[in-house]
């Protein structure tokens, strides 16, 4: 059977020549996951350029949110907005 033009390879295979992973990534924004409950939607929300705040707003309704960063505050990266 003649091979498909359209097949390919893909190495799914972990070794140092692989990139990092997201987590591990020097150049990966830091972000947040944010279910919001008023539409049943979830979103990732991105820190800002000068590591005080993220800030985003529901992707349907557009209700707006605002997580400050600061000392004292919580390792939790997921959040649920009423």
């Amino acid at each position: 059977m003649p091979s498909d033009p359209r097949d390919y390879k893909l190495d799914l295979s972990t070794g140092p020549s692989q990139p990092e992973s997201v987590e591990g990534s020097k150049s990966a924004k830091p972000f947040i996951s944010v279910h919001f409950a008023c539409c049943g939607v979830y979103t990732r929300i991105y820190r800002n350029p000068t590591d005080t705040e993220y800030r985003g707003r529901c992707p349907k309704c557009g209700k707006a949110v605002r997580f400050v960063v600061g000392e004292g505050g919580t390792t939790a990266r997921t959040f649920v907005v009423t």
